[in-house]
């Protein structure tokens, strides 16, 4: 279920989409970065968001958001972040943040980015995070910085913060491919990142997670696990192992971004509503 608060957060921001953005509140502003990878030989693509009146000298510095598929992040017509960050901000829903929108690549290429894959965990902890924190003003507290994506991206998230909670404390999962095996694996053994977790010791992190409920399908044709399912093993394992876990079956909610997108702004202040 959807509680009061989620609904009235909603409420809000659907107003808020409406005006103009003049009239809504200030604006982040986004700009594309690149940033050579010694991992991937090549430079990667990246935007950075940083809110209205930013402040690169302000004492306390900024929460920061890594979040995947950083092209459809952006996208006014796709996810948007950057005007959800905006409308949280001015609603007083939520602190000014910086973000990073990491652009992947695209089709199977993605998969094997996203999917488990320890080269980019290396990339986006050993020299997205450090040139982040060298140009911006941001925290280095794991407890101030969340990592978000879905699908493919959703399964990131959780491996980065599994591997790697000393910089992530904080995940959002939409939708997360939770069955895929190891390096993108398309093939058994399934679910390899739960099983990480089951014989894991547990690492400060928080949780929040949607799945739609409407996301019974076995996977690859029928001949692999059903997402929904997936996700429920993966949140009995965090459940288990006394992880904080807020997670959602998203009632009608599919595989796709205009599910995705209402829900982000609702995980966004399950998360900060923790922060003291």
């Amino acid at each position: 279920m959807i509680s009061r608060a989620s609904t009235i957060l909603c409420s809000i921001l659907l107003v808020a989409s409406t005006e103009a953005p003049s009239a809504l509140s200030a604006q982040g502003i986004s700009r594309q970065v690149l940033i050579h990878s010694r991992e991937y030989g090549r430079d990667r693509r990246m935007w950075v968001y940083t809110p209205p009146g930013y402040d690169s000298k302000r004492k306390d510095p900024y929460p920061l958001i890594v979040m995947f598929d950083g092209a459809e992040a952006i996208d006014p017509n796709m996810m948007d972040m950057p005007a959800t960050l905006d409308s949280l901000l001015a609603a007083k829903a939520a602190p000014a943040f910086v973000a990073v929108f990491i652009d992947d690549s695209a089709g199977s290429a993605r998969t094997a980015e996203l999917g488990n894959s320890a080269k980019f965990g290396r990339f986006v902890a050993g020299e997205v995070i450090p040139f982040v924190r060298k140009s911006w003003n941001v925290t280095h507290d794991p407890h101030r910085t969340i990592i978000t994506g879905s699908s493919a991206g959703g399964i990131a998230s959780a491996n980065l913060a599994l591997f790697h909670p000393e910089i992530f404390g904080n995940v959002i999962s939409q939708s997360g491919a939770f069955w895929r095996g190891n390096e993108g694996s398309n093939s058994a053994p399934w679910e390899w990142l739960t099983s990480q977790y089951a014989s894991s010791t547990k690492k400060d992190v928080r949780f929040v997670m949607d799945v739609g409920a409407k996301e019974t399908i076995k996977v690859l044709g029928g001949t692999g696990p059903v997402f929904i399912e997936a996700n429920r093993r993966l949140r009995d394992v965090l459940q288990s192992k006394g992880y904080p876990v807020t997670y959602t079956e998203v009632p009608n909610g599919q595989h796709a971004p205009q599910f995705w997108k209402p829900r982000l702004p609702v995980d966004l202040v399950a998360i900060v509503s923790s922060w003291n």
